[in-house]
């Protein structure tokens, strides 16, 4: 059941390579029946509206593989993002009631309320296995007929070679004020996270500026540090952000997150490629180098560095599932970044030590002004 007084519409989920998945509409309705995107899933067992808001998803459908979903309800106070940026949501069981104190509303209004359309009833143990074997592919899911439904699927172009950071970054620079810290940080708004941002300003003042913003612009602010943020899609068309970030290296210290990592990587040299069916959810564990200690980490890319392709950085941390790239460290310049989401909305708190790591940083640079 998707609700205790919603009629029940059935609809469809059909993937690019014509597999047929069947449930029951939820959410808003997409215009004719029809939305496409690029399904993934996501293994979080909790933390479904931080998901849901977290601009990475732009052009993708999500697919969670906790089969309950929906059961403590929505608030304010966890959004990640002014509004989700998803193409659509695919769970098991929609729960038919909420149950927490800090609820506002339930997860179908939240979904109505910005126009995300979703499937619940979907055997989304199937779906995840069929995507782990054959890899994230497009798909199209609604209440129109499976004919047209398969052709909608069958033209879906995926995420690769679109400026996804276009579609979500800010208009105009904004200030968060510091909530403890004396440092002065802009921020690269490529899709970035609340959470994020919470941790940022517990550093000093952070300034937040469109994803087009030159290096010449973010150094007038006279900044302690720059921040590249986690986003969505393909790093490989975004030439003229890698171009800014070149312009900034040695400059000023650079800390970067998930897309941010790449497109770091990206400016010093670094080829990209895509992962199968990616890394999302809040349980994957990360071997520091340094320490050798093991984080289980929060994560939600579809791309990655290739090992060995940055000969002025130092590799920091490995991906214990499938040994992938996940945080290097510049030789010749103040600037690191990680692949996973240290900031944890939602997820484990094994990586938070990574802001203490960026102040050192800027630290280090006021210093050597100084000096």
């Amino acid at each position: 059941m998707t609700g205790t007084d919603r009629e029940i519409t059935e609809a469809l989920l059909v993937l690019a390579d014509g597999t047929v998945f069947e449930g029951e509409a939820i959410g808003a309705t997409p215009p004719e029946g029809v939305q496409v995107g690029e399904v993934v899933f996501n293994t979080v067992l909790s933390g479904y509206q931080e998901v849901i808001t977290d601009p990475s998803y732009a052009g993708q459908i999500i697919t969670f593989t906790a089969p309950h979903i929906g059961n403590y309800g929505v608030n304010p106070d966890d959004y990640e993002s002014r509004r989700p940026f998803c193409q659509g949501v695919i769970v098991r069981d929609l729960a038919r009631r909420r149950s927490n104190w800090r609820a506002t509303g339930d997860l179908d209004g939240l979904l109505r309320q910005h126009g995300i359309p979703g499937i619940a009833g979907v055997d989304t143990r199937r779906l995840t296995r069929h995507l782990r074997d054959l890899g994230a592919m497009p798909g199209a899911f609604g209440t129109a007929d499976e004919a047209t439904l398969r052709a909608a699927a069958a033209g879906a172009t995926g995420t690769d070679g679109i400026d996804l950071v276009a579609t979500v970054t800010c208009d105009e620079p904004h200030t968060i004020p510091s909530t403890g810290g004396a440092r002065r940080i802009v921020a690269y708004d490529f899709g970035i996270k609340a959470t994020i941002l919470r941790h940022l300003s517990g550093l000093g003042e952070v300034t937040v500026v469109p994803a087009s913003t030159s290096a010449d612009d973010v150094l007038a602010l006279s900044p302690d540090g720059v921040f590249l943020s986690n986003g969505p899609g393909d790093p490989e068309p975004l030439t003229g952000i890698r171009d800014q970030i070149t312009d900034l290296l040695g400059r000023v210290p650079v800390f970067g997150i998930c897309l941010g990592h790449q497109l770091l990587a990206g400016a010093l040299g670094a080829e990209t490629f895509k992962l199968p069916f990616g890394h999302h959810g809040g349980n994957h564990p990360v071997r520091n180098l340094a320490t050798g200690s093991v984080e289980i980490t929060s994560q939600n890319h579809n791309y990655c560095v290739a090992d060995g392709s940055i000969p002025s950085a130092d590799l920091t941390h490995v991906n214990l599932n499938d040994g992938t790239v996940e945080g290097l460290r510049c030789r010749d310049v103040p600037a690191f970044s990680v692949q996973y989401h240290p900031e944890a909305g939602p997820g484990p708190h094994d990586s938070r030590y990574l802001f203490g790591e960026f102040e050192d940083l800027m630290a280090a640079g006021a210093r050597k002004v100084r000096g």
